[in-house]
């Protein structure tokens, strides 16, 4: 990962003793210079990586719950009539970052109910009261995408409450830039791609058959493909690269690896078969994303009437998804964002975006990548070859299907 720390280290110097301070001088991020009011503000801040620990992300099954609280539900409308009930949307992750943004957003519309379905119960109450988000319109219910037991068990749970499914929202994401060495989900595969595109992968077609069932005037699977703000993804100008102009850059390969189980046993660990890059394992797995709702259109859109799509809500350069990341990337990424590339987009506007992606009426065409331009106004976006392959989308989707007890 020498992008991650040859970049700054020439112009930065961190004193270890009392306060750590920030030297800047002609400080160059990314190749480009950071104007003297950058300085400025740099200079104030204050960091401290002395007791900087790498931390370890545990793989834990947890048996699904939901709040005993939960409100009365709306029942779906009969066969073949439209209802103006309140609709019902399954959002991942959504204890914080752009998935939290997202469920406040909805709910402040008073036409969703959200169910919140993230790995830490309490921490989604939590998450959920801190925003604002009124009782009756969300419902924590635990939901491990490292585990297949665990996204069994949820999806098991959502379909006995009978509430009707309207809007899937994938948008939970693992992100571990730093990491020397793999780890693992519940079922052995590596964890970045066993989490952010094998568990969803399992969770969109265990839940298809509810969406299809959906009375509601637009029914949605959202697959947040480009998710947050990751450096080498799409944070830079160039919106219509998927892997960014930095290193590592995604490339699936032949996929030998993914056929493989990702297992760093009997395969590799990545999906194209190479050494393991934790930066690198989180970008293929955005490609598998971009690839798996594409395949989700062509397969289902015409027999379903579900709208599939995926999206670029902005650089969020504060989102927690970078918790993972050096301190003092942490420390400087935000401000590079806000002068320098004029990036930058607050998790509260992430969240709008999101949420008009879910339930606006003029987004309703399937099959989608939007972004948005330096107005807030949205567009269809294009993507990568590799990432809009549909050969490769197939493949990825039958090697998928294996793996998850599909096929």
């Amino acid at each position: 990962m020498a992008l991650q720390t040859s970049f700054l280290l020439p112009s930065i110097s961190i004193y270890k003793e009392g306060k750590s301070n920030v030297c800047l001088k002609e400080t160059s991020f990314f190749g480009v210079t950071i104007s003297s009011h950058l300085k400025a503000e740099l200079k104030s801040s204050q960091i401290s990586i002395k007791n900087f620990r790498k931390r370890e992300l545990p793989i834990v099954t947890v048996e699904a719950q939901t709040a005993t609280t939960t409100p009365a539900i709306t029942q779906a409308a009969p066969d073949g009539k439209k209802t103006l009930r309140k609709g019902n949307v399954i959002i991942t992750g959504a204890s914080s970052g752009l998935g939290l943004a997202t469920a406040k957003a909805l709910a402040d519309t008073g036409k969703w109910h959200i169910v919140m379905a993230c790995r830490n119960f309490l921490k989604a109450e939590r998450a959920a009261k801190s925003v604002g988000i009124d009782r009756e319109n969300y419902t924590v219910m635990h939901l491990d995408l490292a585990s297949f037991d665990s996204i069994r068990q949820f999806v098991d749970t959502f379909q006995h409450s009978d509430r009707p499914l309207d809007a899937l929202v994938c948008n939970a994401a693992v992100y571990l830039p730093t990491a020397k060495d793999p780890s693992y989900t519940a079922e052995g595969f590596e964890l970045s791609v066993g989490t952010n595109h094998l568990g969803h992968f399992l969770l969109s077609r265990l839940l298809l058959d509810d969406l299809k069932k959906s009375d509601y005037p637009s029914k949605r699977l959202i697959i947040v493909g480009l998710h947050h703000s990751e450096i080498g993804i799409i944070c830079s100008r160039n919106t219509n690269t998927l892997a960014g102009n930095v290193p590592p850059k995604a490339n699936l390969g032949d996929l030998r690896g993914l056929a493989g189980g990702l297992n760093g046993l009997n395969s590799s660990p990545m999906i194209d078969g190479g050494e393991f890059d934790g930066a690198k394992a989180y970008k293929d797995s955005k490609v598998c994303n971009m690839l798996t709702m594409q395949e989700f259109h062509r397969r289902y859109r015409e027999e379903t009437g579900i709208t599939f799509a995926s999206l670029y809500p902005g650089c969020i350069a504060t989102t927690g998804l970078f918790r993972e990341h050096i301190p003092l990337f942490r420390l400087l990424f935000p401000p590079f964002q806000k002068y320098i590339t004029k990036g930058y987009v607050s998790e509260e506007e992430a969240g709008k975006r999101l949420a008009q992606v879910v339930s606006d009426p003029n987004l309703i065409k399937s099959g989608v990548y939007w972004s948005w331009n330096k107005n807030s106004s949205s567009f269809e976006n294009q993507l990568s070859e590799e990432a809009s392959d549909p050969e490769k989308a197939r493949k990825v989707w039958e090697v998928s299907e294996k793996l998850v007890g599909l096929a």
